[in-house]
């Protein structure tokens, strides 16, 4: 049965799959904590919200990039993207709390696409960032 789990394929398949549930969870997450709904914003055509979730959703998938590149087990990979994924959300609250004079949310959410541009590098950026620390 140990072969069968160091098979290339299905060591592939697995670490996708995971990486795959991971990312839904962690969107969930990130929907939980805006003021907009980002499904429904981005059907109705807001760049602004299409943006900074793109971000978001490229961070955690460059997050769990490195995660793998780094760690031998599934069970490491996740535990390294999950402490990646907390380190992104709480740039996304600092971005917040560092611009007093614009609430971010607010504006994402109503199609600012400056700000949906900043959240979205500031996502990315920070997930490279993340990513050269995971061990």
């Amino acid at each position: 049965m140990d072969v069968f789990w160091e098979n290339v394929i299905v060591e592939t398949a697995a670490r996708y799959s995971v990486v795959i549930l991971c990312t839904i969870v962690f969107l969930a997450v990130f929907e939980l904590v805006t003021s907009y709904k980002n499904w429904v914003e981005i059907k109705k055509g807001n760049i602004a919200v299409a943006m900074a979730t793109g971000g978001k959703i490229f961070g955690i998938a460059t997050i769990f990039r490195y995660s793998i590149e780094h760690n031998d087990t599934l069970l490491t990979s996740i535990g390294w993207g999950v402490v990646g994924f907390v380190l992104l959300i709480l740039a996304y609250f600092i971005f917040e709390f560092l611009t007093p004079t614009i609430k971010v949310d607010e504006e994402i959410g109503s199609g600012n696409i400056a700000v949906g541009f900043i959240s979205m590098t500031i996502s990315i950026s920070l997930a490279f960032v993340i990513g050269a620390n995971i061990v």
